[in-house]
C-alpha cells in the first residue's frame, strides 16, 4: 500500500493499492502527474496522482523491482529488478523499450543523469554502472576497492570466525 499525503493539512490524499507484495522503491514523474510503484510482486503500477487510479501495470521482470526513476522528460521509465537487469519502459504505453542485462547480481537502484542521456544503476555486485541511452551500452563501471582487495588469509592464525568473514566482506581472499 502507497499513501500520498497532504503536507499542508497533513491528511492522507489517496491510498493507492494493489502489489500484492512488497513495495521497494517509488517515483513521481516530473511533471507530477504519474507515480510509478516498484514491487516484490515482480510488476510496476503506474498510478493517476490526481485520481488514485492505477493507469497502468508494467510486466517483463522475473523477479523483485527494486527501483524506478522517470526520465527528466517524463517519456522514459527506468527500472532495476533483482533478475539481474534494467528495463527501460514508455510509461505512455506500458511497453518494455529495452532490458539491459545489467549486473551480475540484484541491481538495487537506478537514476537518470539531469539531461536524460544517461541510466545509472548500483547493484549487489558493488558497481554502479552509466548507460548512455544513445549509444545503447555501458560508458563506466564503477567499484570501489574494498580495503583488503586480494589479500590471501589463508592459514592466517589469531582470527575468529567472525573476523575471517569480516575481511572476507571486505575484499580477503582464502
Amino acid at each position: 500500500t502507497i499513501k500520498l499525503w497532504d503536507l499542508h493539512s497533513g491528511k492522507c490524499i489517496h491510498t493507492l493499492s494493489g502489489h500484492t507484495s512488497w513495495v521497494q522503491g517509488i517515483s513521481f514523474s516530473p511533471d507530477g502527474k504519474l507515480l510509478a510503484s516498484a514491487s516484490c510482486d515482480c510488476t510496476i503500477r503506474l498510478w493517476d496522482v490526481a485520481t488514485g487510479a492505477c493507469a497502468n501495470i508494467l510486466q517483463g521482470h522475473t523477479s523483485w523491482v527494486q527501483s524506478v526513476a522517470f526520465s527528466p522528460d517524463s517519456k522514459i521509465l527506468a527500472s532495476g529488478s533483482c533478475d539481474q537487469t534494467v528495463k527501460l519502459w514508455n510509461p505512455n504505453t506500458g511497453k518494455c523499450q529495452q532490458t539491459i542485462p545489467a549486473h551480475q547480481s540484484w541491481v538495487w537502484s537506478v537514476v537518470f543523469s539531469p539531461n536524460g542521456k544517461i541510466v545509472a544503476s548500483g547493484g549487489q555486485d558493488e558497481t554502479i554502472q552509466l548507460w548512455d541511452l544513445k549509444l545503447g551500452k555501458c560508458i563506466e563501471r564503477l567499484r570501489t576497492k574494498r580495503p583488503y582487495e586480494g589479500m590471501c588469509i589463508t592459514g592466517a592464525k589469531g582470527l575468529t570466525a567472525m573476523q575471517r568473514e569480516a575481511l572476507k566482506f571486505l575484499g580477503a581472499v582464502e
